[in-house]
């Protein structure tokens, strides 16, 4: 087990008490149950999905983890604190914006795992429909492999109504070529994050989703 029951109960907690006054007097528990597993769990992910892809082999979890503080400069909520953790493995991590690698959230209420074209901008936004426009039959083949399909289930993201004139017959026949973003992910439940396998369900839905990854990272160059 890679995780206690402490640390679902610690986020349980802190939701009503979100506060720094109620956070400094749970700190230890902080680090004891959530923050030094979790580091240890990324870096165990880190060197499984090295195995893999070698371009892993140099992370460390401290590249991959996002802080537990939440950006409430410009936000309307001002409690200080995530309700999860999450951390994202792709070469230099945070850092970077290749299309390869996976990025998971823990909390209490619920486990997702996520892949794919989230952020993107104009110029790449239309190389990959360029992309997708010229070899729509191994797009499809990616995205309706029978693993991706059974673990994701279909493509997501927000949609233009409009595109280039030049791309729209090829729209018609593969109308993701419509989408500004191409994500997708897993959604499991919290008790999920107790079990003894989560390493391995993480690597699945990685193993998953790769194809669709490759798909895009041999298209934008980034």
């Amino acid at each position: 087990m890679f995780f206690q029951q402490e640390f679902l109960d610690f986020f349980i907690e802190l939701a009503p008490n979100n506060h720094k006054d109620w956070f400094d007097i749970n700190r230890k528990r902080y680090e004891q149950f959530v923050k030094e597993p979790f580091k240890d769990f990324v870096s165990h992910l880190i060197t499984k999905m090295a195995v893999v892809d070698p371009t892993f082999k140099d992370l460390e979890a401290k590249d991959c983890i996002f802080r537990i503080n939440r950006d409430i400069r410009f936000s309307k909520d001002k409690q200080p604190y995530k309700l999860q953790v999450s951390a994202i493995i792709n070469p230099e991590g945070k850092k970077s914006k290749a299309v390869n690698g996976v990025y998971f959230e823990l909390g209490p209420e619920k486990m997702r795992v996520y892949g794919g074209v989230y952020e993107i901008d104009k110029e790449d936004l239309l190389i990959a429909r360029e992309g997708i426009a010229a070899a729509p039959e191994k797009f499809k083949k990616a995205y309706q492999d029978p693993k991706f399909v059974k673990v994701f289930g279909n493509i997501l993201g927000e949609k233009n109504k409009i595109i280039p004139k030049e791309l729209k017959e090829a729209a018609e026949i593969e109308p993701l070529i419509f989408n500004k973003q191409w994500y997708f992910y897993a959604e499991f439940e919290p008790e999920t994050i107790l079990a003894d396998n989560l390493d391995q369900i993480i690597l699945d839905c990685y193993q998953a989703g790769r194809p669709v990854e490759l798909f895009f990272n041999e298209l934008i160059k980034r």
